[in-house]
């Protein structure tokens, strides 16, 4: 059984036991939070939509990490402009413990 679920603004497939990263969220390290349930699959039947009424996803916060530092340059012809800025986006680290359907 695996779920599709939403976290800021992306989605990612999830099973139990995964360990995956999402976007920063200000919950303290061993609480228990919610995921939104996009779509649930388990074997052949699909639950999406209006189905999803109690469909939860619970996970475990393990920690904050960040991710890769991305360098961005902008450069217009001819007039001397450079501009060189960076940024590192923030995540939190969550292990999906159930998943309930």
């Amino acid at each position: 059984m695996y779920a599709i679920v939403r976290s800021g603004s992306c989605q990612q497939k999830v099973a139990v036991g995964d360990v995956v990263e999402i976007d920063l969220i200000g919950d303290e390290v061993g609480s228990s939070i919610e995921l939104k349930p996009v779509m649930l699959v388990d074997g052949d039947d699909i639950t999406a939509g209006a189905d999803l009424g109690k469909a939860k996803v619970t996970a475990e916060v393990l920690g904050q990490t960040k991710g890769p530092k991305i360098r961005i340059l902008k450069y217009k012809n001819k007039t001397g402009y450079k501009r060189r800025i960076g940024h590192r986006q923030k995540y939190t680290q969550v292990k999906i413990t159930d998943i309930k359907g």
